[in-house]
Order: structure tokens, then sequence, then C-alpha cells
């Protein structure tokens, strides 16, 4: 299995350099690191007493890849969950924070193990998808997938804004859709003819 700081690595390839969308709630971000992450770590790059976008376009990969290994997988506890979750999960914690867990909470509440959605992971959660993943290893790890995408999906159905992120201009799958996807069995993955009928009704 790959080590955390090759999935890192991953991670950052996959966020790529500075960006300042806005239709993006992060705001300006550098290798997937956002300004609200930085003001929360203290991280005044330049040293100006602030943390500002000069200090977003400072970020080096490495300093970001640092970052994702203490904040978004050690401090999580992700490292406690199966080794086969742990670059899924990640990923989306990366991506989306809390949200990350609660839907691996929920997924494993449906699943029929007690566990609490709350987005953090303690004893009861941990042992609950450690039970969920004896159960069914490789379901739970594409059902995981399949939420992450549906995850996606509801926000772009509830924000226009947000679905040129999940549909490229062309009408194909976007950038989340993709990324969900590549933790999942080619099996589960949408066809064009699939995806199409999903986002019909974006317009």
């Amino acid at each position: 299995m790959q080590s955390v700081k090759d999935i890192a690595k991953e991670i950052v390839d996959r966020e790529g350099g500075y960006v300042n969308d806005p239709d993006d709630p992060g705001g300006a971000t550098n290798f997937g690191v956002t300004i609200h992450t930085m003001r929360r770590l203290g991280l005044d790059l330049d040293r100006d007493g602030d943390v500002d976008v000069a200090d977003v376009k400072r970020l080096t990969r490495a300093q970001a890849v640092d970052i994702f290994v203490t904040h978004y997988f050690e401090r999580p506890l992700i490292a406690e969950l199966p080794e086969s979750l742990h670059a899924t999960v990640f990923d989306m914690y990366v991506n989306a924070g809390g949200n990350a867990v609660k839907i691996l909470q929920r997924l494993v509440h449906e699943m029929g193990h007690v566990c609490t959605v709350d987005g953090a992971l303690g004893p009861q959660s941990i042992a609950a998808v450690r039970a969920a993943f004896a159960a069914a290893p490789q379901h739970l790890v594409d059902a995981y997938g399949v939420a992450r995408r549906n995850y996606y999906f509801c926000i772009a159905d509830r924000r226009p804004a947000s679905r040129k992120y999940a549909r490229t201009r062309a009408g194909g799958k976007g950038g989340w859709i993709k990324r969900a996807e590549e933790f999942i069995s080619p099996r589960f993955h949408l066809s064009a003819v699939q995806f199409q009928e999903r986002v019909a009704t974006w317009g």
C-alpha cells in the first residue's frame, strides 16, 4: 500500500497550483490549501503580519503535503481506518473537510452499524467502520466512492455556480465526478449516457 505522504502528493497533483475562482467558496487556494486553512494555521509566509493572497501564492508543494498529512490525515484520525479507505477518505477530507467523515458515518450507519453522524472520527465511528469493512471490504470502498459522487451531484443540484466542477463545458464529466470515480471500481463508473441523464435537469 502507498505511504500517507505518497497519497498526499497525489492529492496535491489533483488539486493543481494557485487558483482564486470567485465561484469557489474556498477562496484563494494553492495546491489545494485554502486561504482559510492558512489563516487558521497562522501561515504568514511573507511575515508581513497577516495571511493574505500573497501568502497563498508563496506556499510550496512540500508545505502543502505536510499540511495535508498533519491536519487532514493524522489529526482527523483517518489513519485509524482500514488501510483500503485511507486514500479515498483522505482525498475527500482535503476536498470537503468533516463532510468526508459524515459521508462515511452515514454509509456505515445505513449498513446497520451503530455510528453517530457528526463529522468526527472517534472510538465508536472507527469501530463501526472497521466492522463494516470486515463484513464487506470492497463493497465499503466502492460504496464510499459512489456516496462521494452523489455528494458532489447534490451540491451542483443546489448551487448552479458549482455545476462547472461537475460537468465540463463540452457536457462531459467534470473534475468532481472524475475525482470521485478514481476511487470506484470501473464497473460502477457512470457511462456517458447515465451521466447525461443525471445532469439533464441542469439545462
